[in-house]
C-alpha cells in the first residue's frame, strides 16, 4: 500500500470523529422532541431516501422495528407506484437528503400531504424543498467527506446515521422499550443468546 493510502485512510477516522463532535453544535432540542413525540404516538412510519441516504433509511426502519414501531422502508421508485398505500392518515414519513432537492423525493412530499401523513426531513439545506414542506426538519451537517475530491458519501452518511440513533435512543425512553420485549423479537445470533440465556 502506498504511504499517502495508509494516510488518507487515516484522516477518514479523524474527519469523521469532528464531524460527530461538532453536530451537536446543530442539534436543535424542540425540532428533535418533536420529531420523537411524532414518532412515539404513530401507528406506522416509513422511511424514505435515494443513494446512501437511502441506504441509510433501511438502516432506520430496521432500528425502529427492533423497538416494536412498525417501520418500512419505502423505495421512491416505488412510492409513486402504490407502495405509499402504506401509510395512512396519522402515520409519519422521514425523508433523507443532504441537499433537500433530491427529484425522486419531491412528489411522495405532495402523496404524504394529501394522505395527512406528517413529515420528518433530515437534510444539511434548512432552505430546501424537503425542509420548507416538512412538519419538523432536523438540520445534517457535513464537515467533508472522506475521499479527496469530497464527492464520496462517507461522512455524511455518518451523520445521518448518528441522527437515526439519537432518535432510537430518544424513544426507548420516551416509550419505557424493555430488554426483555427485545429478547421476545431477537432470539437470533449472539444478542439473542446473551438476551436468552439458557437456563
Amino acid at each position: 500500500m502506498k504511504l499517502s493510502s495508509l494516510k488518507s485512510a487515516k484522516q477518514a477516522y479523524r474527519i469523521e470523529s469532528e464531524c460527530i463532535a461538532e453536530m451537536l453544535n446543530y442539534f436543535d432540542d424542540e425540532a428533535f422532541s418533536k420529531a420523537v413525540d411524532l414518532l412515539k404516538s404513530a401507528p406506522r412510519i416509513g422511511t424514505c431516501g435515494c443513494g446512501h441516504s437511502g441506504i441509510i433509511c433501511q438502516h432506520m426502519a430496521h432500528l425502529l422495528c427492533c423497538i416494536e414501531r412498525p417501520a418500512r422502508f419505502i423505495s421512491p421508485a416505488e412510492a409513486v407506484h402504490g407502495a405509499t398505500g402504506f401509510l395512512k392518515a396519522g402515520d409519519v414519513m422521514i425523508f433523507a437528503s443532504r441537499g433537500g432537492k433530491t427529484k425522486e423525493l419531491l412528489p411522495i412530499i405532495d402523496i404524504c400531504k394529501k394522505k395527512g401523513v406528517s413529515i420528518i426531513s433530515v437534510t444539511e439545506n434548512l432552505e430546501s424543498p424537503l425542509a420548507t414542506e416538512a412538519d419538523v426538519v432536523l438540520k445534517q451537517y457535513v464537515n467533508r467527506e472522506t475521499d479527496k475530491y469530497n464527492s464520496q458519501g462517507t461522512t455524511s452518511s455518518t451523520a445521518l446515521c448518528v441522527i437515526f440513533h439519537a432518535l432510537q435512543t430518544a424513544l426507548i425512553e420516551e416509550t419505557d422499550y424493555k430488554n426483555e420485549q427485545f429478547a421476545v423479537i431477537h432470539p437470533g445470533g449472539a444478542v439473542g443468546e446473551r438476551l436468552n440465556p439458557q437456563k
